[in-house]
């Protein structure tokens, strides 16, 4: 396939993701019974945006222009997150499009929807076949793109180190709120937020507020999410917080299904959000451009309110052109 038909067969995909099939539906399903955190509401979710930001001619085309198309195609390993619902999914596009062979391991959270993509792109298209393997042991592979915690970056940095590579550690996610936000800024943070159940290295984990904020609107808007409580995977973890800030009498505020607490590290526990306090948005801009714990930062002058959990196709994690790299193997 050349770069034109690749798109093609990517728009033909998107089509399909985006329709009522129903061998699709029953996948989606399947993806829900192995991970309690895959509701339909956020499966849905994670493919219409794989639909609306990656899967389109007018987005595609000119995001590949500028890289040349692979003339002698590597073998590249992608050991992939599973945190929300196909998150290796842009790591396995940009290998597609790069015309390099994709040998990928998936991760056990999510490992029933993106097989099921690749058997259908093989069906329509069998020229594909064999393009994209998954195979739980990632061997003479010519480069790797690796995402995990900080713990497994340090076994992916050993076993990894000496061919050309990528590799992921654990991101977040942060806010910078100003106390002029509207109702519906809010609301569209509140998404940020809680969408994934706060799961995503995307999602914003930590809001920097001025002194003096008033926290009721926000709290209002982050009331939208209360029914997140009625999964007890997530109400349980909200339950043992909640346990945890009582026994050490730590003073809180609560949603209804998130709680708030001042904290000063960026990374919280699922159902909690930390926010903290600042006095010179000068002197914070400065902090939060050499934190190498964040993904994106959110606000006025940042990241739209909203847009965390809609990366477009040069989004890249980590601020890492993932192309460029496959580009230059």
């Amino acid at each position: 396939m050349d770069r034109s038909q690749k798109i093609a067969a990517l728009v033909h995909l998107g089509q399909y993701l985006a329709s009522d099939d129903t061998e699709l539906q029953a996948v989606k399903i399947r993806a829900g019974q192995a991970n309690g955190w895959f509701t339909p509401a956020f499966t849905n979710l994670a493919i219409q945006n794989i639909c609306r930001y990656f899967l389109q001619a007018h987005k595609l085309e000119p995001w590949l222009a500028p890289y040349p198309e692979t003339k002698t195609p590597k073998t590249v390993g992608i050991v992939a997150a599973g945190n929300i619902p196909l998150v290796s999914f842009h790591d396995w596009l940009c290998g597609f499009v790069s015309g390099h062979r994709v040998r990928i391991k998936l991760s056990a959270k999510d490992n029933i929807l993106l097989p099921h993509i690749l058997s259908k792109m093989e069906e329509w298209y069998p020229t594909l076949a064999g393009q994209t393997t998954v195979a739980e042991m990632l061997k003479d592979c010519d480069a790797y793109i690796a995402t995990g915690s900080n713990n497994s970056s340090r076994y992916f940095h050993y076993y990894f180190g000496r061919y050309p590579h990528i590799i992921r550690r654990n991101r977040t996610s942060v806010a910078v709120l100003t106390g002029r936000e509207t109702v519906q800024e809010l609301e569209l943070l509140s998404d940020d937020i809680l969408q994934y159940f706060g799961l995503g290295c995307r999602n914003v984990t930590k809001i920097y507020v001025p002194r003096g904020y008033h926290f009721e609107p926000l709290i209002q808007s982050l009331q939208r999410f209360n029914d997140l409580s009625e999964l007890h995977k997530y109400k349980n973890n909200y339950d043992y917080n909640l346990a945890l800030l009582l026994l050490n009498n730590t003073p809180y505020m609560s949603s209804g299904s998130l709680l708030l607490q001042e904290q000063e590290s960026v990374f919280s526990a699922v159902s909690v959000l930390h926010y903290q306090y600042y006095d010179d948005p000068t002197v914070l801009q400065a902090l939060l451009a050499v934190n190498e714990d964040l993904q994106c930062v959110v606000g006025e002058g940042y990241t739209p309110f909203g847009a965390a959990q809609h990366p477009q196709l040069d989004d890249y994690a980590d601020g890492v052109d993932t192309m460029a790299f496959l580009s230059g193997l």
